[in-house]
């Protein structure tokens, strides 16, 4: 097997470890009597969805997932939104949601399954905010490089939906809210930007997010920001009947790609399942770790294999098409300068990089002998078009789930 060929089967690994078929049906618990509503959110939710109703049975409920990443149930209905940036589909169908949980009562049971993309496709504006003034915000926080976290926060902060007020609009019905995590560090609270989970932030939060970043807003945001939110603070009653929790992460594919890897004879060395920073920098860094090991390596020693995840920023400069993962890939062509014996991977689970059908790339030794001015396309964050030219895509079609970045470098002893 080719080193191109060996780190796409660790991708494909990686990704097969998250499949809500495979995972999802263990952490459910036997179907609850009375009335049970499934809702959801995400790139990975129909498919959630299709998990629940192959253990449960048809049942009862409405899920928003990205355009392409539906899948057919027998109970519960599933629309198709805009991602990243939201769309009316996505607004109506989040309308309805809410309506769906309200007024149900104690003996009622809501599971909620979230996964990354749940930001985007739960779209209900706070009063006063346009469905286009989100959108515009949306795009603004996506190119100004700010860490997924931040971005969330704001989000929260403007919308009716994020933030527990999912959970507090079916109150007093008991809920379980199953996650798929895509952010670093695994917490809950910005997983979809947590429409079932508390929050302490608040709109000064927001606003200094928006400031540090230079996001520009329309006065009615900035209007909305100066008022009350309706964030669910954590402790509050109406979170009393939620359990929410993450039953697949990042930690679990990276792990399976390392178990595979050192079946084939790899030196593993993981070097953490919540990196972040932007996308150049973190390449410049991983090149110069690679360099470094393979200086430090013999003749005949096994390759040594970096695996690392997280989520990754690009802060635009131009006006190309890529994301952050084949901007990794591409930066880190540029550091490596066609170093014979490394080679790597950078891809996103969902199938996903940026807003473009392709979920990263692959290099090697050759990739700047393929492409066209590699610095001059990186310099316009034009990195799918590079690889596009070059042969080096990742198309995987959608994935189905969503546990962000997969990167691997592997690195060969010296001749």
């Amino acid at each position: 097997m080719t080193p191109g060929l060996f780190l796409r089967a660790l991708f494909d690994r990686a990704v097969a470890v998250a499949d809500p078929m495979r995972s999802l049906a263990d952490h459910l618990p036997p179907k609850p009597q009375g009335r049970v509503v499934v809702i959801g959110a995400g790139k990975a939710s129909a498919r959630m969805a299709e998990a629940v109703e192959a253990a449960w049975g048809p049942c009862e409920g409405l899920v928003i997932t990205r355009y392409g990443y539906g899948r057919v149930c027998r109970g519960i209905e599933i629309v198709e939104a805009a991602h990243p940036v939201p769309d009316q589909a996505g607004a109506d169908a989040t309308a309805r949601m809410l309506e769906m949980v309200s007024g149900l009562g104690p003996d009622d049971f809501v599971l909620a399954l979230i996964s990354g993309g749940a930001s985007a496709l739960l779209v209900a504006p706070v009063p006063g905010v346009s469905l286009a003034e989100k959108q515009a915000l949306n795009a603004g926080l996506l190119a100004s490089g700010a860490p997924i976290d931040q971005m969330n926060t704001v989000r929260k902060h403007l919308s009716r939906v994020k933030g527990g007020q999912l959970a507090a609009a079916a109150y007093p019905a008991r809920m379980l809210c199953l996650m798929i995590s895509d952010v670093p560090g695994d917490d809950p609270a910005f997983i979809g930007s947590g429409p079932t989970v508390g929050d302490a932030s608040t709109p000064a939060d927001a606003r200094a997010i928006l400031d540090r970043w230079h996001v520009p807003v329309p006065a009615s945001i900035a209007a909305a920001l100066r008022g009350p939110s309706g964030v669910v603070p954590p402790g509050d009653a109406r979170l009393a009947h939620v359990t929410n929790h993450i039953y697949a992460a990042p930690a679990q594919s990276l792990a399976a790609a390392a178990v595979m890897a050192r079946e084939a004879g790899c030196d593993v060395r993981i070097l953490g399942d919540a990196l972040e920073g932007e996308a150049r920098d973190v390449a410049q860094a991983q090149a110069a770790l690679a360099m470094q090991v393979q200086a430090g390596m013999m003749a005949g020693d096994a390759p040594v294999l970096l695996l690392s995840g997280g989520e990754l920023t690009v802060t635009r400069r131009g006006d190309g098409v890529g994301g952050p993962n084949a901007e990794f890939a591409l930066a880190l062509a540029i550091a490596l300068d066609g170093a014979k014996g490394i080679h790597a991977i950078a891809c996103d689970t969902d199938g996903v990089d940026g807003a473009a059908e392709v979920a990263g790339a692959v290099i090697g030794p050759d990739t700047l002998l393929r492409g066209a001015d590699a610095v001059a396309a990186l310099a316009r964050n034009d990195a799918h078009s590079y690889f596009a030219e070059a042969g080096d895509q990742v198309i995987t079609g959608p994935t189905l789930t969503n546990v962000n970045d997969f990167r691997a470098v592997l690195i060969y002893p010296p001749d």
